[in-house]
């Protein structure tokens, strides 16, 4: 995958990251603030220039802290990939610049009758808080202003991706250029005993459970019924079935579960093993090969796949597009962590 294309991906979520921003700062930035800082030069406060438009180091931290939450349990970033981190952050942010300024040249509006059903929800919801009440009319004005740049990315992006249905030739040089993504996995049909066991049971209970167990795959090698054994001792849903779990795909078992059934014939029985559940015997009743789809029966999904990969060349050219000819003065000063992605506009805009 390209980094253009990560960077497309990035710039929705980019877009809600700024509305929550905003929101949780209830009334610290204000519309007119945010109008000052963009018409000023870079200075130490600032993250970069962008063109006219200048990206506050306020703006780049608040985003930056945001997708930290949004990305990681605790909101701890492993120190390795901070400065990576980092560095998508603010090249989100300046393409976000970059795809507005399009926005408007192309003249497209943002929908004012969704903003105004959203701002009416944001209305319902900080209705008792102080600080909205106090800080309403700011706050509104900058929620509105977010929400419009927002409107104004989706619908550019709508338009830039929007590609005409395929025809039967594009959809078959897609499915010729891509088979593995029409492929049946692997199947696999088994049959289950579960002896069910708390997992914060003492090792004693575990221990006699997998004796039971051991005790049933002996009867079952002597000739038992799975069937009968199963309704008798197992504590899964698929009891009443006689142990019966249907065909399952390759990647629908646990790691080490699938490879204990990789290693059975049909008909062939397990030892005993440890699940999260309890302790379960399995045998393997039938297995289903990969199977190649033919195209007609994918003809549908393999002109849908190429749409898209069609809209994502789009968007990616324009993006690339967009930074050839842009001036973007990152803040290496104050931010000499991104010099590599500084480094990387003033190769992009070398003569």
């Amino acid at each position: 995958m390209s980094k253009l294309a990560s960077r497309a991906r990035r710039l929705d979520a980019l877009a809600r990251l700024l509305i929550a921003s905003v929101l949780c700062a209830l009334g610290t930035v204000t519309a007119a603030a945010a109008e000052k800082d963009k018409r000023v030069d870079p200075a130490p406060e600032n993250l970069a220039k962008v063109n006219q438009t200048v990206i506050s180091a306020d703006e780049y931290e608040r985003a930056f802290a945001l997708a930290v939450r949004q990305k990681y349990y605790h909101a701890q970033v492993p120190e390795h990939e901070v400065q990576a981190l980092r560095n998508e952050v603010a090249d989100a942010l300046i393409n976000r610049v970059l795809l507005l300024e399009e926005a408007k040249r192309r003249n497209l509006q943002p929908d004012r009758d969704a903003i105004k059903r959203t701002i009416a929800g944001y209305e319902e919801r900080y209705r008792a808080s102080e600080q909205w009440k106090k800080n309403r009319k700011q706050m509104i004005a900058a929620v509105s202003a977010e929400l419009e740049a927002q409107s104004r990315l989706q619908r550019l992006e709508q338009a830039v991706r929007q590609v005409p249905e395929a025809n039967e030739q594009q959809a078959r040089e897609f499915y010729d250029g891509h088979k593995t993504l029409f492929v049946e996995p692997e199947q696999v049909r088994l049959s289950l005993i579960l002896l069910r066991v708390d997992p914060a049971s003492p090792q004693a209970i575990w221990d006699k459970a997998t004796d039971e167990a051991s005790a049933i795959v002996g009867r079952l090698r002597k000739g038992a019924d799975f069937r009968e054994l199963a309704r008798l001792h197992s504590a899964d849903p698929s009891a009443e079935r006689g142990g019966d779990l249907g065909y399952l795909h390759r990647g629908m078992l646990p790691e080490g579960t699938q490879s204990l059934i990789d290693s059975l014939s049909p008909g062939a029985l397990s030892d005993p093993i440890r699940l999260l559940e309890g302790v379960a015997v399995l045998r393997l009743e039938d297995r289903k090969p990969a199977a190649q789809h033919a195209f007609a029966g994918v003809r549908r999904r393999a002109g849908e796949l190429w749409q898209r990969e069609q809209g994502e060349a789009q968007w990616q050219r324009l993006i690339a597009q967009l930074r050839e000819k842009a001036l973007i003065h990152i803040n290496t000063s104050r931010y000499p962590g991104l010099e590599q992605l500084a480094a990387q506009e003033r190769r992009s805009t070398a003569p």
